[in-house]
């Protein structure tokens, strides 16, 4: 299957759900920890395994924790299963420089930067928030930035 976008990206779980993709999504944060507790149990290549097999691999708020050299290790390992041979969506709220403060190590960081851009699609949003505008919306207005 190959994935492809022209102006925009939608990621519709049901839609997704219902046509046979393998997909999971889920904050950086618990795929380190999940990766942690599958090292410790002597089980991270039953793990690795698993997600090197699904279609699209979709990973939240990238840059919201600093991870130790092991988790950043253990995430790495991740996408190093997946380069090149499944799709990764990566939500981040911080620019490609500043990932170095994230992986703890900049090498490690722009490998993981190269990693994941080769023949990807880029989309910047912008930093308007979503939640606050929505938030804004709801209760009718409010004080504005």
């Amino acid at each position: 299957m190959r994935f492809c976008c022209r102006e925009q990206v939608l990621v519709a779980p049901a839609l997704i759900g219902s046509s046979g993709l393998h997909v999971r999504h889920t904050t950086t944060a618990a795929l380190v920890n999940e990766l942690a507790e599958a090292a410790d149990e002597h089980q991270l290549s039953r793990l690795a395994a698993r997600y090197g097999r699904l279609d699209l691999l979709c990973l939240d708020e990238l840059n919201y924790v600093h991870f130790d050299p092991r988790g950043a290790a253990l995430l790495f390992q991740i996408l190093t299963e997946r380069e090149e041979r499944a799709s990764v969506a990566v939500a981040s709220n911080a620019p490609f420089s500043e990932w170095g403060q994230t992986f703890a190590d900049p090498r490690l960081a722009a490998v993981v930067v190269d990693r994941l851009t080769v023949r990807a699609h880029i989309i910047e949003t912008g930093s308007d928030s979503y939640r606050l505008r929505l938030s804004r919306n709801t209760n009718g207005g409010g004080p504005q930035d």
